[in-house]
């Protein structure tokens, strides 16, 4: 009889666990591009790898999984913003940011700014501040 109760509860346990668990969905809604573009060179660049890296590190960290900031470099600033669905995992977001900004660098290269929207993650980035 005991051998029941303990193999009902193994059973519960691992449908809770599959329940729980969750895979993002990357697949993309939009990618829109800022018609300005940026050179070679450019110190907007050195501001957007650095707002985008710091964007995918901290964003899956966030209890909320929502994360705003702006690069350092005063001579070119680059805001950005992204967010994942609450429900994913920090890996899992960070995977999706992943997705997103491959994405969004497909189709946006070299464009001072550019948003990626995917079912459960999104990324945007400008030369100038701005609400989502």
């Amino acid at each position: 009889m005991m051998a029941i109760y303990l193999a009902k509860a193994i059973t519960l346990a691992m449908l809770a666990l599959q329940m729980v668990s969750c895979t993002p969905n990357t697949n993309v809604t939009s990618v829109l591009c800022n018609s300005g573009v940026y050179t070679s060179g450019d110190p907007f660049g050195a501001s957007l790898s650095y707002i985008l890296s710091d964007l995918e590190a901290v964003t899956p960290t966030k209890k909320d999984r929502d994360y705003r900031n702006i690069s350092p470099y005063p001579n070119a600033f680059a805001y950005g913003h992204a967010a994942c669905n609450a429900i994913l995992s920090e890996s899992d977001c960070a995977a999706c940011l992943t997705s997103a900004n491959a994405s969004m660098f497909a189709s946006c290269d070299m464009r001072i700014g550019a948003r990626c929207v995917l079912y459960d993650c999104n990324v945007r980035y400008e030369q100038y501040p701005f609400n989502d």
